[in-house]
């Protein structure tokens, strides 16, 4: 692992928790008690609005990623302020993640909001990595798998936030192999932001639930997404049933 702990700076920890970030509990979880990683690959997990976007964010800032998303080790066209929480994570790196600092801080932040306009403009200006056709000749998901098989290859921290969401269930399998093949031939760690069961069934992952009481270390089988799924998957007229 690159990185095994996250906290907080006291400062942050003591703000008002009526106040975001620390209003949601997953934010808030993490100021009291840190957030410890025990694998190269970790996946949260939780609902909308449950902190996973923001957390993750804030570890992209604290690591020397683009918020707006893309590869690391580059120079910013125009510097942003971090967010209050990027601002006070601090980053417990291990020896081998040790290195990853300034413009050694090599890795991908692929992030659902930003992906688009990021991935046209990187394939549009010709940088290297982002595949050779043109953003208006691809589709959303093709745009996304021409980045993944051309950026994601090296070592650093790999964040990213529900990156299969324009992906077919195929594609996602591609990306999650490569995901697997990243970690283990590379010096790189993989932190993943997403709904679905698919994702979180990766193979040796940390499972983190976010909700409502905080962050909780999870099964696969005991997330609340993964139940509803095979409910649904079950009786899939049940969920539209008026009664």
């Amino acid at each position: 692992m690159l990185i095994d702990h996250v906290k907080v700076t006291s400062a942050f920890a003591a703000d008002d928790e009526a106040a975001w970030p620390l209003s949601v509990p997953a934010i808030r979880d993490v100021a009291k008690n840190g957030l410890t990683f025990t694998s190269d690959l970790v996946v949260l997990v939780g609902a909308n609005g449950s902190g996973k976007s923001t957390l993750l964010e804030g570890i992209a800032e604290a690591y020397g990623l683009d918020v707006r998303g893309g590869h690391g080790g580059r120079r910013y066209s125009s510097p942003l302020d971090k967010s209050p929480l990027g601002e006070a994570l601090r980053l417990h790196r291990t020896s081998r993640g040790s290195k990853f600092t300034g413009r050694n801080a090599t890795g991908f932040f692929l992030r659902a909001e930003t992906a688009h306009g990021m991935l046209a403009y990187m394939t549009d200006m010709g940088i290297a990595g982002y595949g050779d056709r043109l953003s208006w000749e691809v589709s959303h998901g093709e745009s996304y798998l021409q980045a993944i098989t051309g950026r994601f290859n090296g070592p650093g921290l790999y964040l990213l936030d529900e990156a299969e969401g324009p992906l077919s269930f195929q594609s996602t399998l591609v990306l999650l192999h490569h995901l697997r093949e990243l970690v283990t031939t590379h010096n790189a760690q993989v932190i993943y932001s997403t709904h679905s069961p698919l994702v979180a069934a990766l193979p040796a992952a940390q499972i983190l639930e976010l909700s409502e009481d905080g962050i909780c270390e999870q099964d696969w089988s005991d997330l609340e997404t993964v139940r509803l799924w095979q409910a649904f998957l079950r009786h899939p007229q049940r969920m539209f049933d008026a009664d």
